[in-house]
């Protein structure tokens, strides 16, 4: 019963039973030193079990705790303190034989077998042993509370991919359903201009087909007549004869019908590049961002927008500490890096007082500060400056407030341009032998987004009859 007590009165830190143990507002305990150096050199204080942010600087004393461990120590004290004696002569054992090393008592120092030993007292021995062993025990002690912090990373870690998958496939069915919402209206849309010349051309034959049938009756009529008069006698066929002829006469030569030019269905206007010229008309509603934003790289003061193309500062989030996300820097890069080619991409800053754009090599310490590999060019209460690691920063005269900001990188070249798109004012280039691959970077300190432009889509065709 004992060693389980123990355990449930051991620090999560530091394994050990509580030192002044201090109480959060999750109800997790730790001791006060503990506490303390893991919250050193941290912004914000968080749980290191569960890191939920505490509001408090000097949390509060856990009274019960620390009665119940003073009591579980004094407990084992008491039960350590009755001396174990000798098996061979029943004594207490005070000493300490350095030879043989195993207790003694002072019979055993007179016998024999000790001989020449030579002997310390036992209280000095543990004492010396104990400090050795304390000192083996710290790098134990130290690993553990690594282990422990990447054990609660890991667990944040685990439940963050759940959290991603969760809001991913949220949008990723707002995304389809518009794309569906479009392809079911359009399709309504066709079919009701096929129907509806179906309706126009239907008609249009009806109508001929009555006009038809009205002079097929008037003529049917007339050859009955003259058939009649044909077999009539001879004084009744001449005294109708004249008025006859003339009737007869007066029908023109008609024409054998025809179908008109165009009367049926133009199917292949319907069905003809269906699918291309849905598309075409769908760029419409889609967008091209020709830079996407990484959500696992952004500091996590950052907050991106639902289509990954903007960021602006908001509060603190409990977010894992993976490799890729910028702690000291409060920071955001592009999904994706360039190593060759010629690359642009406009970024508006609007009415953003405090940002920073241009690349940033991908290799760059994201955890601290340690030197910078970035081109860019900011804006902040010190007007608009540019920065790279050589020429550090370079105070910029721009004439007017800049509301975007162009970055043109030619990696090839060793070529980065600014300038602004509207009026195509250049701002500034900086000319480097690049060596590695180099992302897109925004860095803003303001709550006002900064956002990636989109590009518009243009749908060309393009043929060659000798291909």
């Amino acid at each position: 019963m004992a060693f389980h007590l123990g355990e449930d009165l051991c620090c999560p830190t530091c394994q050990d039973i509580f030192k002044d143990p201090v109480l959060l507002l999750c109800s997790h305990s730790f001791c006060r030193a503990c506490l303390q150096s893991w919250w050193k050199g941290k912004q914000i204080k968080q749980c290191p079990v569960c890191r939920t942010v505490c509001q408090w600087d000097d949390p509060p004393c856990n009274l019960a705790l620390k009665n119940l461990c003073e009591a579980f120590l004094q407990s084992r004290r008491a039960s350590s303190g009755s001396e174990a004696l000798c098996s061979l002569h029943s004594e207490k054992l005070k000493l300490f034989c350095l030879d043989h090393k195993e207790p003694a008592c002072v019979i055993c120092r007179d016998a024999k077998i000790h001989t020449d030993h030579q002997f310390s007292p036992i209280g000095e021995v543990a004492q010396d042993h104990r400090e050795v062993l304390q000192k083996s025990l710290k790098p134990l002690q130290q690993k553990l509370k690594v282990f422990n912090e990447v054990k609660v990373n890991l667990h944040q870690a685990a439940e963050h991919i759940k959290a991603q998958a969760q809001q991913t496939e949220r949008n990723l069915r707002e995304q389809f359903k518009k794309l569906h919402q479009f392809l079911e209206e359009e399709e309504e849309a066709r079919l009701a201009v096929l129907w509806q010349e179906a309706v126009q051309k239907s008609q249009l034959m009806k109508e001929k087909m009555e006009s038809l049938s009205r002079k097929m009756a008037a003529l049917s009529g007339t050859v009955r007549a003259t058939e009649e008069l044909l077999r009539a006698g001879d004084a009744s066929f001449l005294r109708s004869y004249k008025a006859t002829v003339e009737r007869v006469q007066r029908y023109p030569q008609l024409d054998e019908p025809q179908l008109a030019t165009g009367a049926l269905i133009d199917v292949a206007k319907h069905l003809g590049n269906l699918t291309f010229n849905i598309w075409n008309k769908m760029k419409d509603i889609v967008t091209y961002s020709p830079v996407i934003l990484d959500p696992n790289s952004a500091n996590p003061e950052l907050i991106l927008s639902e289509d990954l193309t903007g960021v602006r500062r908001g509060k603190r989030r409990s977010l894992p500490e993976n490799p890729e996300r910028f702690e000291y820097w409060d920071s955001v890069l592009g999904s994706e890096g360039f190593n060759s080619g010629t690359h642009s991409w406009d970024v508006e800053v609007g009415d953003n007082k405090d940002w920073e754009v241009g690349v940033l090599a991908e290799s760059v310490c994201r955890r601290e500060f340690v030197g910078s590999t970035v081109w860019s060019i900011e804006f902040s209460n010190g007007g608009y400056r540019a920065y790279s690691l050589t020429n550090k920063y370079t105070t910029l005269t721009v004439p007017e407030k800049v509301k975007k900001v162009r970055v043109h990188l030619d990696w090839d070249k060793g070529k980065l341009s600014f300038l602004e798109p509207d009026t195509n004012t250049h701002m500034h280039t900086f000319m480097h032998t690049f060596t590695e691959k180099l992302c897109p970077y925004l860095c803003t300190r303001n709550t006002q987004p900064l956002k990636i432009v989109p590009v518009k889509v243009c749908v060309s065709k393009h043929g060659d009859q000798d291909e």
